[in-house]
């Protein structure tokens, strides 16, 4: 049986896994044999998370020796660290300087620099916060103090206009390399949110940098030349062309580019012929396209050196110079070209900012800490708790930007940031079992062949080798094995918790989901991916304080456990993953009961929130309990959701299975009053809502209930069925089959059904797309609609769809723009609109919208066919609903014209195999299409009779 809800959650776990907090560990622990096992998860999970559940230090950890070190006190502040020597040194060196007591002297390779609070700052604010105000960190290379980050702190250093949050004395000596990434004062988000954060989230670039900033600027004075460096980014190489250091180089808009309007690519200006080399960087081109467009300026430059790399990106110079014909202008646009040429003049002021030598790697993820510092600083604090991490090879690292690796694992070590072992060191205070995965399989047969020479090793797999390997350890028949695996492995490195603990954190809360990571930049880069241009307008925080944060993140580890558990068939874990979240659900409903509701929150911000996740977790452990045939226990994890959970869409799907599991048990009564009851219900709706009226015409009949239902004739209005023949490939029926084709070929029942339509069938032509050539009309068509400028539903600069897309507030905020868009397209104007927004979007990602499957050419014979009034009722239907009514959509779209004026018509098509039977999602979009005015039927594939 397949587990409903389990992809749901692995998608919101995501691909990057959250390490194991202790705290948590501990409540999943084993009960004591002597005591009750719910008793013990309900003594221990029945108070609310600490806040610092997630960074308290780790004393024990099965399978993991390093966590059997000794512990010792701080002298400072007697908080417990492992006694290690660089966390002890690098720990009292932090204590001490929060305390003022020395001055912290130790460099890593990031260049830890911490600065004083003004005084003016500290009388403010009281001696209370002035630990964590003293250690707002900014990272910088040693041999490169431009690259700069800032270091989890908290949001105090940006009050009372002090952007850079450092005082006047204590400001770093260049100055003029350090990058601003603390929010100014109109950002600020504090517990009385007054203002709006207004930031374009079209680039990714230069994050400090908009449109209303560069607007306001002053005016940089009269000068007509600017020489500035940039790099082309997007290199094609030739054969032909040999770069040298001076060659020069010009500049051309490329308007037509369909991945960038502002695209300006860069030619070689010393080739007999042209030659493009690639593009100037998209923020750069976004300011200067405008003036190059007007004839306002003239570039050219030169290659300033040539990188190491064929694929890096090629540093050049670039002169821009103001037209000579444009001082002869006297026209009304001559003051909007001066304002551009000032946003210009300040763009390349941030250009200069960005080292020449900071990669893209550096720049993505400096850009991701600034923009999560900037929005989210409240949430973090300077401690650092240890957990195991992934180990590292040092002989397997080499990276061009790294010149001493290993007096870079030295500096990194001292900073707290890694753990590192080498083979002179006691192996046993480690977890072999991971040092020998860091052997690879020519090394392991190696050692093999050495410590177990009679032993004959015919596998090859890496994970067979391992077990050999490490049951060799555990048995004590090669006591020399650890000191030869060391051996071979040299010195190895991982990442401490606190810094994975961290980056995870800052990587959830800059993309808000667990499925996209550091590889957007890189996409985006390699111009796989172009997001759409809309406005980031934050009016509100997503979690209100750190609890919050971390309450949600503890939830996200619950159900991260209960995903690894039913992969590995651990059924006493899967079993406590849902006992802890039914009582955090519970603690979490009763805390917010008692809260206030003033300065409340978006409603789909919900999602962000400890509950969402828990409930998502015992949304699968219904499914679980209904597989194991515990319907007791499904039954009371489902009222449980009913009764906590008001305004959700997945009340349906509850109150469906809650009805069928009393059936289970033979409480008919009660069945069909939940069916009933759920019928009333305001968010059960599409195919739940079928599911229940079918079931309550089912029960209720004499002499449980005597009246007729009014809505008994709209659930059995028969759906119109044809059904054909196929010769199948085999005779079982029972599974997928493939069958011949009308030409012969093997094909699926869709394509055979096609095959029909197109010829017996009425000279239809179709396509087999389900739900997605629907998603792509509507998102095609509703467009402007999606990306318009909503408070708090964009908050990224990577989202295809606003925050609040599968929820009632996207209707409910933007009602009069939909309805005048749903007017349009009912007037007939959907071909019209369908085709400006292909041509002004192609290739940008939105939701639902596949730019590859169909073409434009299809999508605009099928909306002329379908016809402006069904269309527009099927387009609210999304509009209204869009979570409800996203899936299960006919499998085909079919059309025709006929008549001298060439009339198109439109049929919708369910394909069905022998076996198969129409779901009540589906039976839904039938009935409700047939009430928008569509022809739709059911096409039945029968195997051809043996006789014929």
């Amino acid at each position: 049986m397949h587990l409903h809800g389990w992809e749901s959650l692995k998608r919101l776990i995501g691909k990057r896994r959250r390490p194991r907090s202790p705290h948590l560990a501990r409540l999943l622990s084993p009960p004591n044999p002597t005591s009750d096992s719910r008793g013990d998860v309900a003594s221990d999970a029945d108070t609310q998370p600490s806040s610092s559940s997630a960074e308290e230090p780790a004393t024990t950890m099965e399978g993991h020796g390093v966590y059997d070190m000794d512990w010792v006190s701080c002298p400072v502040c007697d908080r417990s660290i492992r006694g290690t020597n660089h966390n002890v040194n690098s720990h009292i060196d932090t204590c001490l300087i929060a305390g003022t007591k020395r001055k912290f002297t130790q460099c890593t390779l990031l260049q830890f620099q911490f600065f004083k609070r003004s005084k003016m700052e500290s009388s403010q604010d009281g001696v209370k916060r002035e630990t964590e105000d003293t250690v707002n960190a900014v990272f910088s290379s040693k041999n490169d103090s431009s690259n700069a980050l800032l270091l989890p702190g908290d949001s105090h250093g940006s009050r009372n206009g002090n952007t850079r949050g450092l005082s006047s004395d204590h400001s770093p000596r260049n100055i003029e390399t350090f990058t601003e990434i603390v929010p100014p004062e109109t950002t600020v988000l504090d517990n009385t949110i007054s203002h709006e954060i207004m930031v374009p989230c079209g680039t990714y670039m230069f994050p400090q940098m908009n449109m209303d900033k560069l607007d306001a600027c002053g005016t940089k004075g009269d000068d007509s030349v600017i020489t500035f460096e940039t790099y082309i980014v997007g290199r094609r190489f030739h054969e032909s062309i040999e770069l040298q250091q001076g060659a020069r180089v010009s500049v051309a808009r490329e308007p037509e580019n369909v991945k960038d309007r502002n695209a300006i690519k860069v030619l070689y200006a010393d080739s007999g012929r042209v030659e493009m080399l690639g593009y100037l960087p998209r923020e750069l081109s976004k300011h200067l396209s405008p003036l190059i467009d007007c004839r306002y300026i003239e570039c050219e430059g030169f290659v300033d050196s040539l990188p190491e790399l064929r694929h890096d990106d090629v540093p050049i110079q670039l002169v821009c110079q103001k037209s000579v014909a444009c001082d002869e202008k006297k026209s009304a646009h001559l003051d909007f070209s001066e304002s551009l040429w000032e946003n210009f003049l300040l763009a390349t002021e941030n250009i200069k900012l960005q080292s020449p030598k900071m990669t893209k790697y550096q720049k993505n993820f400096s850009l991701m800490i600034e923009e999560v510092m900037s929005h989210h600083s409240q949430l973090f604090t300077v401690e650092e708790k240890m957990f195991t991490g992934p180990w590292f090879r040092v002989s397997n690292i080499s990276y061009p930007e790294i010149q001493d690796p290993q007096k870079a694992v030295e500096e990194l070590q001292l900073a707290g940031y890694i753990y590192s072992f080498q083979s002179s060191e006691d192996p046993f205070i480690y977890d072999m079992k991971e040092v020998i995965d860091l052997l690879n399989v020519s090394e392991m047969r190696k050692v093999i062949n050495l410590e177990l020479p009679k032993k004959r090793i015919n596998c090859a797999r890496r994970h067979e080798l391992i077990n050999i390997l490490f049951s060799a350890y555990a048995n004590g028949a090669c006591p020399l094995l650890p000191k030869m695996v060391l051996g071979q492995v040299g010195t190895c490195i991982r990442i401490s918790s606190s810094s994975d603990i961290l980056f995870w954190r800052i990587q959830r809360l800059f993309f808000l989901n667990g499925e996209q990571d550091l590889s957007a930049f890189l996409l985006i880069d390699l111009g796989m991916i172009k997001f759409p241009d809309y406005v980031c307008n934050i009016s509100h925080r997503i979690f209100q304080d750190r609890t919050d944060l971390l309450e949600y993140e503890e939830a996200i580890e619950v159900a991260q456990i209960m995903d690894e558990s039913l992969e590995e068939s651990n059924m006493e874990m899967v079993i406590r993953c849902i006992d802890i979240s039914d009582i955090r659900m519970c603690t979490s409903f009763r805390g917010k009961s008692q809260s206030s509701t003033s300065g409340t929150p978006p409603q789909f911000f919900s999602t962000f929130s400890a509950s969402f996740v828990y409930s998502k977790v015992l949304s699968l452990g219904v499914s679980f309990f209904e597989r194991e045939h515990r319907y007791e226990d499904a039954i009371r994890l489902l009222k449980g959701l009913l009764r906590r959970i008001i305004h959700d869409s997945r009340r349906g799907y509850w109150m469906l299975r809650l009805s069928v599991d009393l059936e289970h048990m033979n409480r008919l009564n009660e069945s069909l009053s939940v069916a009933e009851e759920g019928i009333l219900d305001p968010w059960v709706r599409a195919g739940s809502r079928i599911a229940l009226q079918r079931r309550v015409l089912r029960l209720g009949k004499p002499p449980r209930r005597w009246r007729i239902p009014d809505y008994a004739d709209s659930v059995k209005r028969k759906i119109k069925e044809v059904c054909i023949r196929g010769r199948p490939l085999t005779s079982e029926t029972a599974t997928k089959n493939s069958y011949y084709g009308y030409d012969g070929e093997l094909c699926g029942v869709e394509q055979l059904a096609l095959q029909f339509y197109a010829e017996e069938g009425g000279g239809w032509s179709g396509v087999h797309s389900e739900s997605g050539i629907w998603m792509t009309i509507f998102g095609l068509l509703m467009w402007d609609v999606i990306f318009f400028n909503v408070p708090d539903v964009f908050m990224s600069r990577f989202q295809i769809a606003p925050l609040d897309f599968d929820t009632d507030d996207f209707y409910v905020t933007r009602e009069s723009l939909i309805e005048s868009q749903l007017q349009k397209i009912n007037g007939g104007m959907a071909e019209e609109i369908l085709i400006s927004s292909w041509e002004s979007h192609v290739g940008i990602a939105c939701r639902g919208v596949n730019w590859e499957r169909q073409s434009l050419s299809d999508l605009r014979v099928a909306v002329a066919c379908i016809g402006g009034s069904p269309l527009a009722s099927l387009c609210r239907h999304l509009a209204t609903d869009y979570r409800s009514w996203s899936s299960g959509m006919p499998d085909l779209l079919l059309w025709r014209f006929h008549g001298d004026k060439g009339e198109g018509e439109a049929k919708l098509v369910e394909v069905k195999g022998p076996t198969d039977r129409l779901s009540e999602q589906q039976r839904a979009w039938l009935l409700t299409l047939m009430d928008c005015g569509f022809d739709t039927e059911v096409c039945k594939v029968r195997p051809t009779l043996k006789c014929q």
